[in-house]
């Protein structure tokens, strides 16, 4: 079809005006036409491009995507997008500065570049030719997920740079958000017609960026703001990273007005105040501001670590607080028999959820708050995750009718309830315990102990409700038919379920000791006996002596150990799981020759190639120990992504740190 030069012009003048809209409606706030206005526009050119045949990829009418993808394909960064690390408070960001000029072996102060750390999604977008090509998610900061037909709904994003280089790669990233207007609007719709309300700005935008469809997507008016730049080929850059945000948003991208540059770590902490007071003015969530060395030769100076760079922070503020009122304590029963206190408040929306509840963790901890049913209280959530009663409001309003007092029988089961020397109370009821018998099953069952796959926390509930399963070696007891005849099974998950229950069988001692469930046996401890003792049977033979040579044993836990096996209801249990068919390899106990022996190891992070409890038993059967905290004894830490305190420690202490791909080429030159 021959298009008429006229009609070529219009669809170009069309698709300049929708977008010269588009930037000022999303990016500057400063629409210049009706909404009704901008919909003709729209409207004509997606006529007149199904008329003629000229629908293009960067065509503001395909901002709404077709056909749904089945699944998300992944991407891997060329450039890793790194993780940073966080300070809360002022001295945490001076000793940032400090750090920075020590390794530079500087003394003047700095420039720095301030911005709101907006609380929405990591991306990057990829521009080739000036032409969005590829958005993905961040992930694990090297493979994250293709959601390109995702993004294209987000007005604020231009499909095509306002400057195009031939031959250009460039890629941008930024955090995608939901504005709260934006989320106002949408739950005011959602109220209208009658469906679920969102929870919080958040977690609406990251589930939107992970729709399968696109055009559910488009529903919600998501946004965008720039924060870096990854591959830069082709395409000039300047060399500082205010002068990049610049750039970027003359390139057409959304950029947010209140970054700052600031010289000297002193006026970062007044524009972090500052933001922090304007933080409910602001037209989207934030959760800190983020401080950058605006120079980006200075920058590469500084390198990174195994997770983050060195020459960037999060500034977190401190956990949004709100007032509400304690209804009721109730106590619950877990897995070991301890009891829990669990304050059911009012609900409150605090830090961006509805709280109900909350642990009190302990009797010790509600004589420190000084707390009674009917109290006024203060409820934080720390780092903006966890809900914490802080403090009560009129603790001289308390009266002793309204104390709260641990219940003398389990809440479960009705056995007496005791206080051992911790601050703990536990139920005496054990296997007996409907409480103690389901979490103890849960466990059993889970990923680091004998990771049954399939057999979840409700379906667990549902085979005890049904008396199909009353202790652990009743799992291998389950037949298809009595599995198929559950509600929503069915036959095809049943056989699943069969044969992963199968799988479990062949297994590790490490694991089979953890999965017990003895108290305080953790997986490290778990390790440590398989390593020191070899044999099942010499563990369940050991005095507490005996035991109290593992490393790491103490009396305390090696009598939890020998009080375990010398009751007869375990050893039967362990005897009929070992009649089941539940096996594991011989354990190597010669530590002399082992080539890590004497080497202590710490593991922090994500490990991507293996499940963390494997990495343990190689770095075990090596001879090396695995400690959970970093100290001065520690030889080597290995930081995958997401690795926090244990990683700064280690910096602190100048211990070695090696990445996961280091730790398999140290592994496999010993194996």
């Amino acid at each position: 079809m021959t298009v008429p030069a006229n009609i070529k012009r219009e669809v170009k003048a069309l698709r300049a005006q929708i977008e010269h809209h588009n930037q000022l409606y999303h990016s500057l706030d400063a629409p210049e036409i009706l909404d009704a206005d901008y919909d003709t526009l729209l409207v004509r050119l997606e006529e007149l491009e199904q008329k003629f045949d000229l629908v293009a990829a960067d065509s503001p009418t395909q901002r709404v995507g077709a056909t749904p993808l089945s699944q998300f394909s992944q991407v891997t960064h060329e450039i890793a997008m790194l993780s940073l690390d966080k300070v809360f408070g002022e001295k945490d960001l001076k000793d940032f500065d400090v750090r920075i000029k020590k390794r530079l072996g500087l003394i003047e102060a700095l420039s720095y570049s301030c911005e709101p750390k907006v609380d929405g999604v990591a991306v990057s977008l990829l521009y080739e030719d000036g032409l969005l090509v590829r958005a993905a998610t961040r992930g694990d900061g090297v493979i994250g997920e293709d959601i390109t037909h995702n993004v294209k709904t987000i007005k604020s994003i231009p499909l095509k740079l306002n400057q195009i280089t031939k031959g250009s790669r460039l890629e941008v990233r930024g955090e995608i958000f939901l504005g709260k207007p934006g989320f106002e609007k949408l739950n005011e719709r959602a109220k209208l017609e009658g469906t679920k309300i969102f929870v919080n700005p958040r977690n609406t935008a990251a589930g939107a960026v992970r729709q399968l469809d696109a055009k559910t997507t488009a529903k919600i008016p998501l946004q965008m703001f720039c924060y870096s730049v990854g591959i830069v080929e082709g395409i000039a850059m300047p060399s500082k990273l205010s002068e990049i945000f610049t750039e970027l948003g003359e390139l057409g991208l959304p950029i947010n007005s209140d970054r700052r540059t600031r010289r000297g770590i002193e006026d970062c902490k007044d524009y972090c105040i500052e933001l922090l007071g304007k933080r409910k003015e602001l037209a989207y969530e934030i959760d800190g501001a983020v401080i950058k060395v605006d120079d980006l030769g200075v920058q590469h100076a500084l390198g990174q670590n195994a997770k983050s760079p060195r020459w960037a922070t999060a500034y977190k503020f401190p956990a949004e607080e709100k007032s509400t009122t304690v209804l009721d304590v109730e106590f619950q029963v877990g897995r070991t028999g301890v009891i829990t206190p669990v304050a059911r408040l009012k609900p409150v929306f605090v830090g961006g959820v509805t709280v109900s509840n909350t642990t009190l963790h302990n009797m010790d901890e509600i004589e420190r708050l000084g707390l009674r049913i009917g109290d006024s209280v203060v409820v934080s959530r720390a780092g903006d995750v966890i809900p914490k009663i802080v403090r009560v409001l009129t603790p001289e309003k308390n009266n002793d009718a309204s104390r709260i007092v641990p219940p003398k029988l389990c809440p479960a089961c009705n056995s007496p309830v005791e206080q051992g020397s911790e601050v703990l109370f536990r139920c005496t009821g054990g296997i007996i315990c409907p409480a103690q018998q389901k979490e103890s099953i849960k466990h059993f069952v889970s990923r680091s102990a004998m990771d049954i796959e399939g057999l979840g926390s409700k379906l667990v509930e549902l085979l005890v409700e049904e008396k199909l399963v009353n202790k652990v070696s009743d799992i291998y007891q389950l037949s298809l038919e009595q599995l198929a005849d559950l509600e929503r099974m069915g036959k095809k998950s049943a056989q699943n379920l069969i044969d992963a229950i199968n799988k479990s069988k062949s297994t590790t001692l490490p694991r089979f000791l953890f999965a017990l469930g003895i108290r305080e046996v953790g997986e490290a401890t778990a390790l440590g006996l398989a390593s020191h003792f070899g044999d099942l049977e010499l563990v369940i033979g050991a005095s507490v002596e005996d035991l109290e040579t593992v490393e790491d044993i103490g009396p305390i836990v090696a009598s939890h150990v020998s009080d375990f096996f010398g009751n007869e209801n375990n050893l039967t249990l362990v005897k009929e799981l070992e009649g089941a068919g539940v096996n594991w390899p011989a354990v190597e106990v010669n530590v002399e020759s082992k080539p890590l022996r004497g080497q202590t190891f710490v593991l922090t992070g994500t490990l991507e190639r293996l499940p963390r409890s494997e990495v343990k038993t190689k770095l075990v059967s090596l001879g090396a120990k695995v400690a959970g905290s970093v100290s001065k004894s520690t030889n080597i830490v290995v930081a995958g992504p997401g690795a926090g305190s244990k990683l700064a420690k280690a910096e602190e202490l100048e211990i070695k740190i090696i990445d996961e791909g280091e730790l398999f080429n140290l592994l496999d030159s010993l194996s």
